[in-house]
């Protein structure tokens, strides 16, 4: 059976655009297509390649309902895991970088004599800063300490002097027993120069019996010496010892005797040595006794000052007055130290030199801003808003995020926050009794601390810009 052959209007209509293929269909084929304008050129033929003839191809329906579905699951994927992590997470941009800025203030006025930093150093704590010229602070130092030495004798005096009024009886016992003071500590002095004088003398004998003792092996030594030089000289004219060893021999002999006679003189020095040792104690015993003799003297007149001593009134305001007087000249003692330790001035914590204001030659005056000292411990202020607050807790784990370091995500967690917002301790709080009153969110201050101190190749300061996101639980 034969295929029937197709016509060739089919053709056409086959390789024609639907919309193309439908107005073909519907044109009647007896109807002639209108002649073109005069002027135009006559219409081309139409050919396969033509876009209107070619057939629209697309995907098939199936696959597009897949490819919707899957973007809507993809969606909702996206949105669940979304609201997850907005639901545990509480972040917010309005968070900086903070620390207790320490302002560096004279205590004391002075001209700068040196500054031994420069800005941005860093600095531990105890290092000196800046020194202020002490010399006004050392004169006043040295006035405070005279005015204590007089004080000090004022009040010695009036306690000797106390009951000299009654009678002079107080004043012999007080003498009396001042002098055996004296004498006893003389005593003790004068018997220890005895013992150092005998422990010279022992010391000085067994130098000498040293010294004796070297003599002796000195002259064993020159003997031996002598007798080898004798005996290398028989041998020599026979050639038994070479002139070297002959040689050897004499010098041995010369050094040995030198080294007696180098012997015999350190003991007669050491003989010397003993004889002033021994002179020097019996001197050292006579002054002794002349001492004795003088603390029997003063023990005596001690006990017949006190035979004689009958109860004497003190003045006791003169010499509470006198006692007063020592703890002020004390006390400005303490203040003139204190105020010439305030002329070095030290860093009071580690960290770094920031707005430093002072140079060689400048007079500073109490309370005058030098610098500041940004901490090395630092943390985070963050404002989040009072609708996020009921999430966060104390002890939460944060990831702060600086943005002078992208990239760079940084440990902590919450330390603490603060009770009030932060324009309610601003300058000028907002007071909403009077007047409109517009709602709006207010910002609470949560401080940040880092778990461990941040990188030194990644600098952070106070003012840095960082976005916190706090872990909620």
């Amino acid at each position: 059976m034969t295929k029937p052959v197709p016509r060739e209007e089919d053709s056409e209509l086959g390789t024609m655009a639907p919309d193309a293929k439908a107005n073909a269909a519907t044109r009647p084929e007896s109807a002639p297509l209108p002649p073109p304008p005069e002027g135009f050129p006559p219409p081309l033929p139409h050919t396969p390649e033509d876009p209107v003839f070619r057939p629209r191809r697309g995907l098939p329906r199936p696959v597009l309902v897949a490819l919707g579905g899957a973007v809507a699951l993809l969606a909702i994927l996206g949105g669940l895991r979304y609201y997850a992590y907005a639901t545990s997470h509480v972040s917010t941009d309005d968070a900086f970088i903070d620390g207790n800025i320490v302002q560096v203030s004279p205590q004391v006025a002075g001209p700068v004599a040196a500054v031994h930093v420069t800005d941005n150093q860093a600095v531990r704590r105890g290092d000196l800063l800046v020194v202020i010229d002490p010399r006004d602070y050392e004169a006043r130092l040295a006035q405070a300490q005279a005015a204590l030495a007089a004080a000090v004798a004022g009040h010695q005096g009036s306690r000797l002097s106390v009951g000299l009024t009654e009678g002079t009886s107080t004043a012999g016992v007080d003498r009396a027993r001042s002098a055996l003071v004296a004498a006893q500590a003389l005593v003790v002095a004068a018997r220890s120069r005895l013992a150092q004088a005998q422990a010279q003398v022992d010391m000085a004998l067994a130098n000498a019996e040293q010294a004796r003792a070297q003599v002796a092996a000195a002259q064993a030594e020159v003997t031996r010496t002598a007798g080898d030089a004798q005996r290398y000289e028989r041998l020599y004219p026979s050639r038994a010892v070479s002139r070297q060893q002959r040689d050897d021999a004499a010098a041995a002999a010369d050094a040995a005797t030198a080294q007696l006679e180098a012997s015999r003189k350190r003991v007669a020095a050491a003989e010397a040595q003993v004889a002033d040792s021994r002179a020097a104690a019996h001197a050292a015993a006579d002054g002794l006794h002349q001492i004795e003799a003088q603390a029997q003297e003063a023990a005596a007149a001690l006990a017949a000052a006190q035979a004689e001593a009958k109860q004497v009134s003190i003045r006791r305001s003169d010499v509470e007055q006198a006692r007063a007087r020592v703890a002020q000249a004390e006390a400005a003692v303490r203040q003139a130290e204190l105020n010439l330790s305030y002329t070095r001035i030290v860093s009071p914590v580690s960290g770094h030199v920031t707005e430093k204001a002072v140079a060689v030659g400048d007079y500073v005056e109490p309370a005058q801003t030098l610098m500041a000292i940004v901490p090395d411990t630092l943390y985070v202020t963050a404002n989040f808003k009072e609708t996020d607050l009921g999430a966060i807790r104390p002890g939460e784990p944060v990831d702060v995020r600086v943005d002078a370091y992208p990239g760079l995500v940084l440990n902590g967690h919450v330390d603490s926050i603060q009770r009030g917002s932060g324009a309610r301790f601003s300058l000028l709080p907002p007071e909403n009794a009077t007047g409109n009153y517009v709602k709006v969110v207010q910002r609470v201050p949560v401080k940040i601390v880092f778990d461990q101190p941040p990188d030194p190749s990644h600098p952070l300061g106070p003012g840095m810009s960082v976005v916190p996101v706090v872990r909620t639980r």
